[in-house]
């Protein structure tokens, strides 16, 4: 990694995901990168104005027509994305879907989404967005769960997805 100089600036881009479960599925986005068909949890960049809940909830109903209900904080993970030429910290939720909007228009690049077992997102490999993909996955599946209001912003009884 090139040494960092204190005239330069330096912003991490921040992003969130949700790993959104139903029984032993998880929502899976399949989406075009750059004429490239990769994988991933619904995720993508915090906005001005908005908490990290808002986003995860913002980004899942974009990317896949689903309305969801966020559960826990699963943890916080960064990567040097070779795409981005940055550096990325993901806020990583989990969340059960409500309610499904088949018509809804998702976002520019997503083409479909899956309902994936554990076993099928590993074998994609190299499909997988970023390895940020399979490592939230699995500490979901260890049981990393921490309570939302561990996320600063997070109030207790207040729905982050409205």
């Amino acid at each position: 990694m090139p040494a960092f100089d204190s005239r330069d600036i330096w912003c991490p881009h921040v992003t969130v995901a949700c790993v959104i479960h139903r029984g032993h599925r998880f929502l899976m986005v399949e989406e075009d990168v750059r004429g490239t068909l990769l994988f991933n949890q619904p995720a993508g960049h915090l906005e001005p104005g908005e908490s990290l809940l808002q986003a995860a909830c913002r980004e899942a109903l974009e990317e896949t027509g689903w309305e969801i209900e966020l559960e826990s904080f699963i943890g916080v993970r960064q990567y040097e994305s070779p795409e981005h030429a940055a550096h990325i910290v993901r806020f990583a939720f989990a969340a059960k879907p409500l309610r499904h909007d088949p018509q809804r228009a998702l976002d520019d690049g997503i083409l479909r989404t899956h309902w994936l077992s554990h076993s099928e997102i590993a074998t994609l490999g190299g499909r997988l967005r970023s390895p940020l993909v399979l490592h939230t996955l699995e500490d979901w599946l260890a049981g990393q769960r921490l309570p939302l209001a561990t996320v600063s912003g997070a109030h207790a009884g207040v729905p982050a997805c409205t």
